[in-house]
């Protein structure tokens, strides 16, 4: 882990507005202290594949989880789908 990496895990709300949306994945790293190139080392994923997937990319759920651990977060994290939001019910408002 770099030397200027926060030793805290991220907090559970911050994780979990990640979802799918992956280049918030490079702000995150970023701000965990981490350069591609460190996290890559940590992960064992290449940089060109953590920059595919800071990018929009899909990934593989396993590489996901590499890089959440990495990061200290939550396991599925990076892989949770976004919910899909119920349709209103009802009269609309006038």
């Amino acid at each position: 882990m770099p030397n200027n990496a926060k030793s805290h895990a991220l907090s559970e709300p911050l994780a979990s507005e990640i979802g799918p949306n992956y280049t918030t994945l490079r702000a995150l790293r970023e701000t965990r202290g981490y350069s591609v190139e460190e996290l890559s080392l940590t992960c064992g994923l290449s940089v060109g594949e953590i920059e595919d997937i800071e990018n929009g990319l899909a990934a593989d759920p396993s590489k996901l989880r590499r890089i959440a651990s990495a990061l200290r977060l939550p396991q599925d994290a990076l892989i949770v789908a976004a919910a899909p939001k119920p349709a209103a019910q009802g009269r609309p408002l006038a």
